[in-house]
């Protein structure tokens, strides 16, 4: 039995074998950006005239955002000219691992973490197990630049999140159907490369080397 059990799903070796043929090319441009709060993943203007797009932030020419990024979500995002980049961390079929700091209503209890774990049903389907824990204390992470809504009686708490697939609002869906609505979303790394290793402020992007650019597959 695999650390998923029985079922046909892929070991954790066999994805890494299937990611490994990925390699980057000394061709190609492969950038991160820390996405502030309340910016949309697309160069062309946003419907809502208070929110910015990617063109604001002078991205090199021909980049496209890989995957994406809701406006009211921050952290890491890649943008590359290579687009056999795009199927290579998408395709569920790989079982991509993101991770994601999730700031939630109330204090997160370890059965509500039990159930993230094991998945949880978001609109009619049941969510692929993931990995989930309690961080403590404030993470170390830039303010903002619109604050949560805090409510006076009503505490908060941090929780970690690693998931292998990516439905829309997933997240944000997964803690609210544990009890613990989404207040801040943070998506920290993409495979082992995180925003501690790339040190961005939100709206700021740097090119990545090759090595970094295999970090998303590690």
């Amino acid at each position: 039995m695999n650390r998923y059990g029985r079922g046909g799903r892929k070991t954790f070796e066999q994805k890494q074998k299937r990611a490994r043929k990925f390699e980057p090319s000394n061709e190609r441009l492969y950038l991160a950006f820390f996405k502030p709060f309340n910016v949309v993943t697309q160069f062309t203007p946003p419907e809502n005239d208070q929110q910015e797009s990617l063109a604001n932030f002078d991205f090199p020419k021909d980049v496209y955002p890989v995957g994406r990024l809701d406006s009211d979500s921050e952290g890491l995002l890649i943008l590359s000219d290579d687009s056999r980049l795009n199927n290579a961390l998408l395709d569920p079929e790989n079982e991509h691992e993101r991770t994601y700091w999730v700031q939630v209503d109330n204090e997160a209890t370890e059965e509500a973490l039990d159930e993230l774990r094991r998945g949880v049903v978001v609109q009619g389907r049941m969510t692929k197990p993931c990995r989930a824990h309690r961080i403590n204390g404030e993470p170390d992470l830039p303010p903002r630049t619109v604050p949560i809504r805090i409510r006076k009686n009503i505490p908060t708490s941090w929780i970690s999140l690693t998931l292998t697939e990516g439905k829309n609002r997933q997240v944000r869906r997964m803690t609210a159907a544990v009890g613990h609505p989404t207040l801040r979303l943070v998506r920290w790394s993409i495979g082992s490369l995180t925003l501690g290793d790339l040190k961005l402020a939100p709206g700021e992007w740097t090119e990545l080397n090759l090595e970094e650019v295999r970090k998303l597959f590690g």
